[in-house]
């Protein structure tokens, strides 16, 4: 069963709800932030990136980061730039991106149901990123980002959520970027007491986006409840901020790859060598692929398209024949001398909402010697492939619209 729970949120007023909402700190550097905050004092980014407001020279790992955050967040409780909600709620959140509207439930889950395996991860977390995220939580004691959650259909709930969408919502802006947000408010008890039944039934919620912003509340509820004598298992620190999406609703975009050099090769040697293991074919027009197993591929001006052959899709486990693992393991590995994608300064990943044109401009302007455009993993594969308790690779994933961070804030305490 999946244990979740209505909480007070720390939201900002109507007016202020275009100003406040920011991208997730994780999608930008800290120069893009500072660019993005802007004159704007009350942008969520001097919370969720509180580096911005300190010297460029400064660590954004320092304690004086986390210092800044905290005073930052204070500040916004001072000038009622965030208000707590008087009553424990659900949030109704829906995004629209051109033909893409998403709609999901926020919520408080429980850092049970992460540690006994309820919520499916599909990831592994870095403990540098991981231990950043642990000080960032406990140093606003607040979880300030939702965690990005799938359940499998349920009509039932989605129907709750298709026919509140019809009422008028608390918040309604578009950002700069052209996405709709809706925020609806769930304060009737007997709506919030349905709502927490019918995810009782629901066996298991799957991690989309924030692995790291998971494990960093687990972290915190297991320090604060070392130090608390009196711990009951229902204090806030054991429940942390989530957005809950249908699978029917999420769209996943490609992860796509860029690498430095050729490892050695010129570009006739690298070319020949893909072709022993690809089916390789030059083309006119970037290749944005369509279907499973089929890759794009930049190199020095000209693109080329790369299926891979059934010797390399067949066998194997479920992992194994994901795109992102036959790219990894029969290109990038053998011939480019990639041999962790998580720590090799060679490579870089580019979110698909970027297009292939991010792909040739990196190429273009010397920084980097090849690009691979990517089709992206589908929902299912990752459901199925958490169910099997399996990892997948990392950067196999890429959601869009992203959540906006600032409209909502759970309170540890």
């Amino acid at each position: 069963m999946a244990i979740i729970k209505p909480f007070q949120a720390l939201r900002p007023p109507i007016h202020l709800a275009p100003l406040v909402a920011a991208l997730p700190y994780d999608v930008m550097d800290v120069e893009e932030a500072r660019v993005m905050a802007g004159a704007n004092a009350d942008s969520f980014l001097h919370i969720s990136r509180p580096e911005i407001d300190l010297p460029a020279s400064v660590d954004p790992h320092a304690d004086e980061v986390h210092v800044q955050g905290k005073r930052n967040l204070d500040d916004f409780l001072a000038r009622h730039v965030l208000l707590q909600d008087p009553v424990p709620c659900y949030y109704i959140y829906r995004q629209r991106m051109g033909s893409i509207v998403q709609t999901g439930l926020v919520v408080c889950a429980a850092v049970d149901d992460y540690q006994s395996g309820t919520i499916k991860k599909h990831e592994h977390t870095r403990a540098d990123k991981e231990e950043d995220r642990i000080r960032h939580i406990a140093s606003l004691n607040a979880n300030d980002e939702p965690v990005f959650y799938i359940f499998r259909t349920n009509p039932a709930v989605e129907e709750i959520l298709a026919g509140a969408v019809n009422e008028p919502p608390e918040y309604q802006f578009t950002t700069q970027d052209g996405v709709s947000h809706s925020l609806w408010v769930v304060a009737d008890p007997a709506l919030i007491d349905h709502l927490t039944k019918l995810f009782a039934e629901i066996p298991t919620l799957y991690v989309a986006d924030g692995h790291h912003r998971s494990a960093a509340a687990a972290r915190v509820r297991d320090l604060r409840r070392a130090d608390n004598p009196g711990h009951t298992g229902e204090e806030e620190y054991n429940f942390f901020l989530t957005v809950i999406f249908p699978e029917s609703q999420l769209n996943i975009m490609p992860y796509n790859r860029v690498v430095k050099d050729l490892h050695g090769r010129s570009i006739e040697e690298f070319l020949q060598a893909v072709g022993h293991k690809f089916e390789l074919t030059p083309v006119e027009k970037a290749v944005e692929p369509n279907a499973r197993h089929c890759f794009g591929m930049y190199l020095a001006g000209r693109w080329y398209r790369l299926q891979a052959t059934s010797e390399l899709t067949d066998g194997g486990n479920s992992v194994s024949r994901l795109d992102v693992s036959i790219l990894q393991d029969h290109l990038l590995q053998p011939l480019l001398g990639i041999e962790n994608p998580r720590t090799d300064k060679r490579i870089s990943f580019v979110g698909g909402i970027r297009g292939v044109e991010e792909l040739e401009r990196l190429v273009d302007n010397g920084g980097y010697a090849v690009a691979f455009s990517m089709h992206p993993t589908g929902i299912t594969e990752l459901m199925d492939l958490a169910d099997e308790d399996q990892i997948m690779p990392p950067k196999s994933t890429w959601f869009e619209p992203k959540l906006r961070s600032g409209l909502f804030v759970h309170l540890l305490s």
